[in-house]
């Protein structure tokens, strides 16, 4: 693939490889991301091109006979003036040749197939919509209720008119049963009389019926999502598995940053891939992906790749975490005046958004905006509102309770000619079963005295 040569332009030969969405073959002609980044460069900086794959298939690396392979030799062979490819900026490859300025940022990440690394649902599947501290707020509002409900029918003459008479028939079991009703969404005895009653009935099914929508919601979301199921979310988890084999590519950046890793669970990872070099590496990203689909194999490598990869193949998915963050620049010769020239156009096609609408054009589908969907339990700030409405309520009805207690013992007191006060006192110490106590100890000094 060539830009005819213009009279006066300088002409370059440019090396890259074959991966997708980068390079690839249509019609007898390579396109992809990189071949029109080449495109905006060349208009940019006025200069003719020709592309070369490059022979060895191979990004470039360092061999045992101290010779670099991939388009970092080529380079250095003078075979190619730059490469133009996803070709990672390391400083191994910094010492040898100069990078412009990144065009692409991505990091390392771990693809996967989600029926390959899918998890049993556990027994208490049905807890999972809610976080632990919304089931935790729950049940305190759940007993709190009740209660509050056990309360204002005992305080209430609405609901308890004569309880020297009268059974209350809101015992704190029955006021349990109430509230586990309507959580149920059934009716249940006792049935509230007292406008006091009925407030905190009223606000506590409202607060029922909104949370059983969110549960069956997020409960739906669970079931229809695999993102949640997914075991290994980081490296640790794929070190402690034994299920997945897991690799990179032979003599890529990916390995020799394991290789050159201070990390503990990189060191692992690296020692893994080294003992089963010819095993679990792999020579090209196309055999990676294929291996991932038809075996139980996690491939390593570059996130932004694995996206990709997650948006072609809708049975993939690239774990949440990502390390190692890094860049794509393009190489050149030290020393070549072309590595500012390039440096300056891509800053430029940065600013004016051509890089991001490149991206756009060659990564975004359907399926890629399904892979990167993730699953959260309920946490208790989404139902904050609710659970605010619901101490409203509360309050309101013991606020009604105290004063339909309050305008009874009035009356009282106007026929005894006592102070409100005192009968307001007998009426609460009676319906809290505290008089009966008090009486008793007054009769027992009463014959002590005698």
């Amino acid at each position: 693939d060539s830009r005819g040569p213009e009279e006066g332009l300088p002409t370059l030969t440019v090396t890259t490889i074959l991966e997708d969405p980068y390079v690839m073959v249509r019609s007898a002609e390579l396109e992809g991301y990189c071949i029109d980044l080449l495109k905006a460069l060349a208009a940019m900086l006025h200069f003719s091109y020709r592309v070369k794959v490059v022979g060895d298939g191979r990004y470039g690396a360092l061999s045992s006979s101290g010779n670099w392979t991939g388009m970092i030799g080529e380079i250095l062979r003078q075979e190619a003036d730059i490469a133009v490819a996803p070709l990672t900026v390391t400083s191994a490859r910094e010492e040898v040749v100069s990078f412009t300025t990144p065009f692409l940022q991505t990091g390392i990440g771990i693809l996967l197939r989600k029926d390959t690394v899918s998890q049993d649902m556990s027994f208490f599947h049905f807890l999972a919509p809610f976080s632990k501290e919304t089931w935790t707020g729950l049940l305190f509002a759940y007993v709190l209720t009740c209660f509050c409900l056990f309360l204002v029918a005992r305080l209430s003459p609405c609901e308890w008119n004569e309880p020297k008479n009268e059974e209350n028939h809101f015992t704190f079991l029955n006021s349990l049963w109430f509230g586990a009703g309507a959580l149920a969404l059934q009716g249940v005895t006792p049935r509230p009389k007292a406008l006091s009653v009925r407030v905190i009935a009223a606000v506590w099914w409202l607060f029922t019926i909104a949370l059983l929508a969110a549960y069956i919601a997020n409960f739906t979301a669970l079931l229809s999502s695999g993102a949640e199921q997914l075991p290994i979310q980081t490296f640790e988890d794929l070190v402690k598995q034994r299920k997945v084999e897991f690799g990179t590519l032979d003599g890529s950046s990916t390995f020799y940053f394991f290789k050159n890793s201070k990390n503990p669970i990189h060191q692992m990872i690296y020692e893994y891939m080294d003992k089963r070099r010819d095993h679990v590496l792999v020579k090209t990203y196309q055999e990676a992906v294929q291996r991932v689909m038809e075996s139980n194999y996690a491939f390593i490598g570059e996130s932004i790749s694995q996206d990709l990869a997650a948006a072609r193949h809708c049975n993939l998915i690239r774990a949440p975490e990502v390390i190692g963050a890094r860049g794509f620049g393009i190489a050149t010769t030290q020393g070549s005046p072309w590595t500012k020239q390039l440096s300056i156009a891509v800053l430029k096609l940065r600013e004016s958004g051509d890089l991001d609408y490149l991206r756009n054009k060659w990564w975004e589908t359907s399926c890629l905006q399904k892979s990167r969907e993730r699953w959260n339990p309920l946490q208790p700030q989404a139902l904050g509102g609710l659970f605010l409405t619901l101490a409203i309520g509360l309050a309101l009805g013991v606020i009604a309770a105290v004063v339909e207690l309050s305008n009874k013992s009035r009356h009282a007191a106007g026929h005894a000619k006592k102070s409100c006060c005192s009968v307001f006192t007998e009426e609460m110490c009676t319906r809290l079963r505290i008089k009966a106590n008090t009486r008793q100890s007054q009769e027992t000094s009463g014959r002590a005295n005698a």
